[in-house]
């Protein structure tokens, strides 16, 4: 690493003064309190601010992270579609314990989230894959995610065969793909403070199904 760039590393600091979090102004059902966030985060013009980290953990406990999209919050939890087959599809199924991260830059934002995954109903996951662009229903059918390939080209022969294949019909949605829902146990509001005192408000959930609300020391 270049001298500069850790220097840099060691300098940067940022003014954490935008927003604040306290208990009086946030919603005790944390599902309705997320919408809120996510609401004022395209509000104030992140186009991806439904993007977020899922990390799951393998059979040998290591864990592991990638950047997903968030389509919906109901079914009491988030909705997110994947590839079962895929190395995260393997992780959740033999581990259903995941977490997921959202950051908002620009409002010094971000959403921790703990819960179980499960399937979204078939029919769910059928409605959804119709409502995709047609080259990412191909795509779908195209990738044998995180399966090792030659070269890229391979991948685009396949996706090239498969668009003539299917012309002038419908793409089926592979058995292989579909959606989860991860219902949630606890969720973590931080908002970024002045002097890195930073609101840090946790949901979790109790035996009743009630929520509790808890402030965390930053």
């Amino acid at each position: 690493m270049k001298p500069e760039l850790i220097q840099k590393l060691k300098t940067i600091r940022h003014d954490y003064s935008k927003h604040q979090l306290l208990e009086e102004n946030v919603d005790p059902n944390p599902l309705k309190q997320f919408s809120v966030w996510l609401h004022e985060a395209f509000e104030n013009g992140d186009e991806m601010a439904n993007s977020f980290i899922l990390s799951t953990v393998n059979k040998n406990n290591m864990p592991s992270s990638r950047v997903l999209l968030l389509r919906d919050v109901s079914h009491g939890g988030f909705t997110f579609f994947s590839n079962y087959a895929s190395n995260k599809g393997k992780d959740m199924e033999q581990n259903k314990n995941v977490s997921m991260l959202f950051l908002w830059k620009e409002l010094q934002r971000q959403v921790r989230i703990e819960g179980t995954v499960q399937f979204l109903p078939e029919a769910e996951s059928a409605e959804y894959f119709k409502s995709r662009p047609r080259e990412s229903q191909l795509a779908a059918l195209a990738s044998e995610q995180s399966i090792v390939i030659l070269n890229r080209k391979v991948l685009e022969d396949r996706f090239y065969e498969l668009t003539q294949l299917h012309e002038n019909k419908a793409v089926p949605k592979p058995a292989h793909w579909g959606g989860y829902l991860l219902v949630p146990n606890k969720i973590e509001f931080w908002q970024g403070r002045e002097s890195r005192l930073h609101d840090r408000l946790q949901f979790s959930l109790t035996a009743n199904q009630d929520w509790k609300i808890e402030r965390l020391s930053p």
